[in-house]
């Protein structure tokens, strides 16, 4: 596969197992789009959603369930028995109050991580061994209540982070500069939210640096007043959606499939989710998103992303705004 698309990975061919399980927690609009983009990709040998809303969940699984013999070989089980989980690989958390128009996802926060303080325990009994992924938002700060909650080894327990963020950042630049998405070389970082940004210093198209991309007639194409207004494009993309539609929901169910599917097929790809740093580049008691290794253990390795000054100074107000509000839920 072609460096840069969101993931390298080194088995994206590779059969599925007998074995392998997929739950998705929460039948809303994320949920069952979580499910039914894995179902088209084919993440996992079974895929299990569960819900508390029985009529719900019970209507999603048949629907999916109906679509499964022209999809990607998987089984789709699930139902309001929380025993639908039993045994899952990997658990993507969709459950919680939905993000409504105007509100932030920081807004979020107290609801969620409350639904959150109830339902893991239960999780973590029916599948002990899973890797769990958390898309409700604030992403990353559910990924550090989590963890604090769950008490798991480290890298079992992340968010789905900025890997939409950065899908979009490099469709807008593949778009404006007339090349291939997985020709782009970039990412989003820090909050999945109004203080991501964007890493502009090692950030390439093929092998020439973002900085020196020409247009055909020789100009630069993006200078430092248009990388500005990508970053602000890109962290406020969802809030558009969100008007229009009243929610976003097509986009994170592949993404979340996406890194689902990395750890299960143990890929080793590089994603941008979301993880407690526990001092990475001196930050602590905070998640946010950098690149990742993600294989089948989970978030294996953050990588060492060189950063200049003002990128270091863009997390460390990403990594405040975060921990405002984990202090105010007392986390």
């Amino acid at each position: 596969m072609e460096r840069g698309a969101i993931g390298q990975t080194r088995g994206m061919s590779t059969p599925l197992t007998t074995v392998s399980k997929l739950a998705v927690v929460g039948a809303g609009s994320v949920g069952s789009s979580v499910a039914y983009a894995a179902l088209l990709r084919g993440s996992a040998r079974t895929i299990a959603l569960y819900d508390v809303d029985t009529a719900k969940v019970d209507a999603e699984v048949l629907d999916l369930a109906h679509g499964s013999a022209l999809a990607g070989g998987s089984s789709v089980i699930g139902g309001d028995d929380i025993t639908a989980v039993a045994g899952a690989d990997v658990v993507v958390i969709t459950a919680g109050a939905r993000q409504k128009p105007g509100q932030t996802r920081l807004d979020l926060a107290g609801t969620n991580v409350d639904i959150l303080r109830s339902l893991l325990p239960q999780l973590l009994e029916q599948a002990p061994d899973a890797v769990f992924i958390l898309v409700t938002n604030p992403a990353d700060v559910l990924a550090y209540a989590a963890a604090r909650i769950a008490g798991l080894p480290e890298g079992r327990v992340m968010s789905s982070g900025t890997v939409l963020d950065t899908s979009r950042l490099r469709w807008r630049l593949a778009t404006r500069l007339g090349v291939a998405a997985r020709s782009v070389h970039a990412s989003m970082v820090g909050e999945h939210g109004d203080s991501e940004f964007g890493l502009w210093s090692s950030a390439t198209i093929g092998q020439v640096p973002i900085r020196q991309w020409r247009d055909p007639s020789g100009e630069i194409a993006l200078d430092e007043e248009a990388l500005a207004t990508l970053e602000r494009e890109v962290a406020g993309a969802a809030y558009a959606v969100i008007q229009g539609k009243g929610a976003t929901n097509l986009a994170i169910g592949v993404a979340s499939a996406r890194i689902a599917e990395a750890i299960i097929r143990d890929e080793h790809a590089v994603l941008p989710v979301s993880t407690p740093l526990n001092g990475w580049h001196g930050f602590d008691d905070v998640a946010m998103s950098m690149p990742t290794i993600v294989g089948r253990t989970g978030a294996v390795r953050r990588l060492e992303v060189p950063m200049d000054e003002q990128e270091e100074q863009q997390m460390r107000a990403s990594a405040e705004a975060m921990r405002t509000v984990q202090a105010d839920l007392g986390l």
